[in-house]
């Protein structure tokens, strides 16, 4: 719990420490916190990474009031992968969960949003606004038309998730033109209660905050979850359009915390 008022600092990844500061921070929520793994986590050095990180820019969310030389001091992060940055012979993160080829042939600029998370003693509405306040300016610095990545709830269990997957799927599908699709192989319906049967208001308070907080945007669900049980997650694709975004929207994206 916080016993102080934060300083907040929002900015691009420069330097080997600031990448690593990152790691840690996602290894602190992804790995200590909600149970995943992966091929390269480092538990002695207390790292979560992947072979993503070499190719990716990462913004970073900064107490200032913590001591400078402590990896703690970044309390956010953001992964982010443009894909006019995308080597020609790698696939978006994504993409080994979803089809993302209606995104792919849109011809707008794509920008991958991923390893989002803060840490424990930041989950405030302050803490988010300054690390969104920080990707709405990378966003428009770079002339993004569309940001896309896979959000999770936490476990793997469908049968307790079917209430908020199914009013994902009858309320917040994506527009057709950008609707991604879960691999065929993964394929886990959404369509799990019939709309007439669902508990609109209970099936709400069960979707993860920054799920809502993307469909308050404007932002909509690909077709079809993942089950990640490598990071005991179940994942649904977002899809935002900043050109479909109401200008109270934008707003509430572009507002800057102090």
């Amino acid at each position: 719990m916080l016993t102080h008022t934060p300083r907040f600092d929002v900015t691009l990844a420069e330097t080997p420490a600031d990448l690593r500061a990152a790691q840690r921070l996602r290894y602190d929520v992804f790995v200590a916190e909600l149970g995943g793994s992966g091929a390269l986590v480092d538990h002695d050095a207390r790292l979560e990474r992947d072979e993503y990180d070499a190719i990716c820019e990462h913004l970073l969310l900064r107490d200032l009031d913590r001591p400078a030389d402590d990896l703690d001091r970044v309390v956010g992060v953001y992964r982010l992968l443009q894909g006019k940055r995308l080597p020609q012979d790698r696939s978006f993160y994504s993409e080994a969960e979803y089809n993302l080829d209606p995104l792919r042939n849109s011809g707008r600029n794509l920008l991958e949003l991923g390893r989002s998370c803060v840490h424990a003693e930041y989950r405030s509405g302050l803490a988010m606004m300054a690390l969104w306040s920080g990707l709405a300016a990378y966003v428009e610095e770079n002339g993004v038309e569309v940001l896309f990545g896979v959000a999770s709830f936490h476990g793997t269990d469908i049968e307790a998730l079917r209430a908020p997957l199914s009013l994902l799927h009858h309320r917040h599908l994506a527009p057709a033109s950008l609707r991604v699709t879960a691999q065929p192989a993964h394929f886990q319906p959404m369509d799990l209660i019939p709309a007439e049967e669902l508990d609109a208001a209970a099936a709400s308070r069960a979707i993860p905050p920054l799920i809502k907080a993307y469909l308050r945007l404007g932002g909509g669900i690909g077709e079809g979850a993942f089950i990640d049980h490598a990071f005991n997650t179940t994942d649904v694709c977002l899809v935002m359009d900043t050109a479909r975004m109401s200008d109270r929207r934008k707003a509430f994206h572009t507002h800057r915390a102090s």
